[in-house]
């Protein structure tokens, strides 16, 4: 059987190089702490699932062993398109999920939803609210198709750019989470955390 591999990608915590949109409304430290504590609860949250093969795709390269444990890589040069389908292609036969760690509402369920969903469709989206992904999965099989091509990154035509690419091949999308890469959303993020806990949601 072959084996579900999970790529988280995440940049090394350093004061004024991590959230940086973020960090414009909020501050650097702030956006520092929250990083961390995302970061932090992505791993607990989904990496330590035995039914998929947990990987983190770290930037830069060159950063000293973070966080001790876990079998890592250097996501090396290019845009995110670049790095993510190197980061596909260097994986041992099995179905590839990608994430990032700023999806507070990422669960183990979906993971292994997207994983269920290779099982039949060549690519999964996980859509996010500002035109982004959260998540991506490749099946790989017959062979790794490549739908980062001239994508606009960090734009609301991200997903629907790498949608284009996918001209004969079987795709399908999951529930829309918010990511959490500006002031807006972190607002929203915070306000909804506060209702959950004044319900008793945790």
């Amino acid at each position: 059987m072959l084996v579900c591999h999970l790529i988280i990608f995440a940049r090394f915590p350093r004061l004024g190089t991590v959230k940086t949109r973020l960090a414009a409304d909020i501050g650097a430290v702030a956006a520092l702490g929250f990083q961390r504590t995302l970061f932090a609860g992505t791993l607990y949250r989904v990496g330590r699932d035995r039914r998929w093969r947990t990987v983190l795709a770290i930037t830069p390269d060159r950063s000293r062993p973070w966080p001790r444990g876990w079998v890592h890589f250097g996501q090396g040069p290019g845009d995110l398109g670049q790095r993510m389908a190197r980061a596909m292609r260097m994986q041992p036969p099995g179905p590839v999920v990608i994430v990032g760690c700023d999806i507070p509402a990422l669960r183990r369920h979906h993971i292994a939803a997207a994983f269920r969903a290779l099982g039949d469709h060549d690519v999964v989206f996980g859509p996010a609210t500002d035109g982004g992904y959260w998540l991506v999965g490749v099946r790989r099989r017959p062979r790794f198709c490549d739908p980062f091509r001239m994508v606009r990154w960090s734009s609301p035509h991200a997903l629907a750019d790498t949608v284009a690419n996918l001209a004969g091949k079987r795709f399908v999308f999951m529930e829309t989470l918010d990511d959490v890469d500006d002031g807006p959303a972190f607002f929203r993020y915070r306000r909804h955390s506060q209702e959950m806990r004044g319900c008793g949601g945790g």
